[in-house]
Formats: structure tokens, C-alpha cells, sequence
């Protein structure tokens, strides 16, 4: 079954991607939850007319992307965290570190923050998506808090 996407959906597709789904996922969850709509002839000709008019507006978003990727790398974010020696007592995830980022004047969606768990002190790096086509590794630092 093809779906138009008409948000992101994690590990599926970005909007107004065409993907081919299993009938009950699309019917029974993508489409109900207004992820999607069926991908009929008419609404793909309406779909391609949209992306025409919206291309120019999108290479500007892409260099905005391009351009906040470049201030993310110019960035040294260092996360205190207790420990006990390297063990850190709780774990750094995406929230410590969109935090870290809105203290450095940066906001960035949690969601868009790609890092795992972490548990120990040192230094680590996080995907961040800005873009479908502009996905930025920020280096981190883990150090121990004193008390």
C-alpha cells in the first residue's frame, strides 16, 4: 500500500515522502493518527505540484540548516554530571543534552537528538537532524561533578 507521509514518522519516511507500508499499518495506524493518506493518482498530482511551488522555499530552509550546523560544530558542550570515579550516578540522554544546547543559546528539539544512554564520563558525540538532507555530529564532554 503507498502512503503520502504528511509528517515525519521515525524510521519510515519524512513528509511528503510516497513509502510503501503494509495494509494494516496504513490503514489501521498512519492514516487514523494523520500520519498519512492513501496514495491515489490525484493526490500524488497534487503532491508534486506542492513540492514544485515549495522547492525554492525549501533551498532556503536547507541553508539556514546548513548554516546552524556550523555554529553546532563551533560548540564545546560540556555536561557536569555526578559520578562516582568514571560511573556517573544516573545517565546523560537526549533532554541533558537539548538542555546543555539551550544554555549555549542553541534550541533544538529533543526529538531531532540522536545520542543513546550514556553512563560514564568522557567525551561522546550526538547526531542531530536539522534537515532530511543536513544531520550535524556534535562532539560532548561527560565530566564528573564536584562536590
Amino acid at each position: 500500500m503507498e502512503i503520502i507521509l504528511k509528517k515525519d514518522v521515525q524510521n519510515l519516511g519524512f513528509k511528503d515522502d510516497v513509502v510503501n507500508v503494509k495494509n494494516g499499518y496504513g490503514r489501521n495506524f498512519l492514516i487514523p493518527q494523520g500520519f498519512g493518506q492513501l496514495a491515489t493518482p490525484s493526490a500524488k498530482k497534487v503532491l508534486a505540484e506542492n513540492l514544485k511551488q515549495r522547492a525554492h522555499k525549501e533551498a532556503k530552509v536547507v541553508n539556514d540548516a546548513k548554516a546552524l550546523a556550523e555554529t553546532l560544530k563551533a560548540l564545546e558542550i560540556k555536561i557536569f554530571a555526578k559520578a562516582g570515579g568514571e560511573k556517573l550516578f544516573g545517565s546523560i540522554t537526549n533532554i541533558d543534552i537539548a538542555e546543555a544546547l539551550e544554555k549555549a543559546g542553541q534550541t533544538i528539539e529533543r526529538k531531532f537528538i540522536t545520542s543513546g544512554i550514556v553512563k560514564r564520563t568522557g567525551k561522546y558525540a550526538a547526531s542531530i537532524r536539522l534537515h532530511r538532507d543536513v544531520i550535524v555530529e556534535l562532539p560532548y564532554e561527560i565530566i564528573a561533578e564536584r562536590a
